[in-house]
């Protein structure tokens, strides 16, 4: 039986009526309404705290729950430069085969991968064996390193969300524009290939490559080249030809795509003019000059003394020379390093000693070059003060022969006369 104080409950009226004024007695009726709308309300109260998991947290629906995950991530940019964004994206798989699973809210990053797109709000149902996708735009200001930012999906039908650990990776290593091979010198207005290797060091591809070479007074052929996609670790060489016309320096720019993010690197090369100590280098030899009345005919040898190709060579005279048929220029052709050909050059000379002459050869991108002149005596019609030997006359060789012959003959006769003694 419940017990009550009747002095203390006494004292509890008489001071709530000093605070609050005369206590009036409630009818029967406001007593029932009182009591009926206090149980209606605390009722009300453990269905909306009961209510949702009597309705959907039941052991059925907390099983399939379970069976909900991340079948797989796909980050874009891999690996993120410090300062750059992206984008990630969670698949997530259904992997009960005859019941649906509810979801109401997916997010994803931390304080170094920082989501800046919207998370996922509204309430969802992934189907049976279904795959649903959820993708984020990320941004990240962080140092090189790993960073481990958390997605989480919560479940309308299970108590516990869906957590996945995702690993970030920042590197700020470029991708390297090296120049292996150069010309020890430029020459003004002359073609000269250079190589320029590109190289990802990255642990990740690159795309949309484009190397780009330029320079002030600088014609590079080509001066653009599409390379396209990077591969993580790997190399590929291009050549580009470069005709300087002054003394410069020369620029290999490198631009590449990480993600969506836009990256230009690249090297810088002085240009300056030179001897090429590869070029060829075309020399006249063995010259003999005769004449036949007012033309002149010089023959000789031209040979390629230096380390590249000579094409299309040819020999000719200089004024005051006039040039003559039939050999008014004469044409060498192709002359490898170390090899020779013969020329002969006709002209007419009236009161000159010396004519000039002059070797004009092409390169293998088609320009002519001139070697400088060198003039040729022909104050005597027999041979230039560079002229090869003479040729000996035959008739000691036919001399010393006979007398070779009588010797033999000779002694022949005598060992044969002792024989028949």
């Amino acid at each position: 039986m419940l017990r009550i104080n009747h002095n203390h409950h006494v004292q509890a009226l008489e001071q709530n009526r000093r605070n609050y004024g005369p206590v009036v007695p409630a009818s029967k009726n406001t007593v029932h309404w009182s009591g009926y709308l206090l149980v209606l309300g605390l009722f009300l109260a453990a269905c909306v705290v009961v209510g949702p998991a009597s309705a959907y947290s039941t052991p059925e629906s907390i099983t399939a729950a379970g069976k909900l995950y991340v079948s797989g991530v796909s980050i874009d940019p891999k690996v993120f430069f410090t300062g750059e964004s992206g984008t990630v994206t969670f698949y997530v798989t259904n992997g009960n085969a005859n019941e649906s699973i509810s979801v109401n809210h997916a997010t994803f990053g931390d304080k170094d991968i920082r989501r800046t797109s919207n998370t996922y709000d509204s309430s969802a149902n992934i189907g049976p064996l279904q795959t649903r996708s959820f993708v984020f735009s990320i941004t990240t200001d962080a140092r090189e390193g790993w960073y481990y930012p958390c997605f989480s999906l919560s479940l309308r039908d299970a108590p516990e969300n869906l957590y996945y650990i995702t690993p970030v990776r920042v590197e700020n290593t470029p991708v390297v524009t090296t120049i292996t091979s150069q010309p020890d010198t430029f020459t003004r207005d002359q073609k000269d290939p250079i190589t320029i290797q590109i190289a990802n060091p990255r642990e990740n591809d690159v795309k949309n490559a484009v190397l780009e070479v330029t320079g002030d007074g600088i014609t590079a052929t080509p001066s653009k080249i599409y390379i396209g996609s990077l591969t993580s670790g790997t190399t590929t060489n291009r050549t580009v030809a470069i005709n300087p016309t002054k003394e410069t320096t020369l620029r290999v720019s490198l631009s590449y795509d990480n993600g969506d993010n836009s990256h230009t690197d690249g090297t810088d090369l002085p240009v300056t003019f030179g001897t090429n100590k590869k070029k060829a280098d075309l020399v006249i030899s063995n010259v003999k000059v005769t004449s036949d009345g007012s033309v002149f005919h010089v023959t000789g040898d031209v040979t390629n003394a230096g380390l590249t190709t000579a094409n299309g060579v040819s020999v000719t005279s200089l004024f005051p020379a006039v040039p003559k048929d039939p050999y008014a220029s004469y044409v060498v052709g192709v002359l490898k390093p170390d090899d020779f050909g013969s020329f002969e050059v006709t002209f007419a000379a009236d009161g000159i000693t010396s004519v000039p002459f002059q070797v004009t050869h092409k390169d293998l991108d088609g320009n002519v070059i001139h070697s400088s002149p060198r003039d040729i005596s022909i104050s005597s019609t027999g041979s230039s003060g560079t002229s090869g030997k003479p040729i000996d006359s035959p008739l000691p060789v036919l001399v010393i022969g006979f007398i070779t012959v009588l010797v033999i003959a000779g002694g022949y006769l005598y060992v044969k006369r002792k024989k028949s003694q």
